[in-house]
């Protein structure tokens, strides 16, 4: 069963993914640092977390599994999530898979270090009604496929 996970804490795509998941039927978990003004429904289930750095993500990471969709804008988070097999998706629709993740580390990670050594990088684009509905679609997409079968490669026993 597929479930959904939202690293939360300023995610503006929330309510979207209480509309998806209702219409799907599936279990939400929103993970946040702080209580969050959530919806009544057994389907959504909030998770608050210690402060400090990576808690949210760390408790995403270990419970997500094969199948699952997290909804974050966290690089290294989504790196965890796709390495277990989940789908992720970011609030402005872009989908991370296996393919876009080394790609998205790798930029990233240059940015960092253009910032440590002093340099003014750009910031990135505001969200508007664009990135709700490219995300709305993309999402939309990831369940269904995530409720497919999966092909596994053939493994042939070790002699």
């Amino acid at each position: 069963m597929t479930r959904i996970f939202v690293d939360s804490d300023v995610c503006p795509v929330k309510n979207e993914v209480y509309r998806v998941a209702s219409r799907y039927n599936l279990h939400v978990f929103i993970v946040s640092n702080s209580m969050l003004l959530v919806p009544q429904s057994p389907l959504i289930e909030q998770v608050v977390v210690e402060a400090g750095p990576d808690v949210a993500d760390d408790w995403i990471a270990e419970r997500v599994s094969d199948g699952d969709i997290v909804i974050t804008a966290d690089i290294p988070l989504a790196a965890r999530c796709v390495e277990k097999g989940a789908y992720v998706l970011e609030p402005k629709g872009r989908i991370l898979d296996g393919d876009a993740i080394g790609m998205a580390l790798a930029i990233r990670n240059l940015m960092t270090d253009l910032r440590s050594a002093g340099l003014m990088t750009p910031g990135g684009s505001t969200f508007g009604k664009a990135d709700r509905s490219r995300f709305l679609s993309a999402l939309d997409t990831l369940v269904i496929k995530a409720q497919k079968p999966r092909l596994r490669p053939l493994t042939f026993p070790r002699e």
